[in-house]
């Protein structure tokens, strides 16, 4: 039994298969996963250097001093 050419033997069939469009996969849905309560995000953010001296001035636990004034900015609009 005789089996086709693996490639395209017609040149111009050639080509066409070269450029034909990629079959596009969907990619799958997103899962939106929320974070248990209580649990810190790490995220970036820029602050302004006078801002970040100021809390870091009393050394480690600046991040957590930042994160209680906005806290307290949080509870100060409701």
């Amino acid at each position: 039994m005789t089996r086709p050419p693996r490639r395209p033997v017609n040149p111009l069939e050639a080509a066409e298969a070269l450029f034909s469009p990629a079959k596009k996969v969907a990619p799958a849905p997103a899962v939106e996963r929320r974070a248990p309560p209580n649990v810190k995000e790490l995220v970036s953010l820029k602050l302004d250097s006078d801002v970040l001296a100021y809390f870091q001035e009393d050394g480690p636990g600046w991040q957590d001093r930042i994160n209680d004034t906005l806290r307290a900015a949080m509870s100060d609009k409701d």
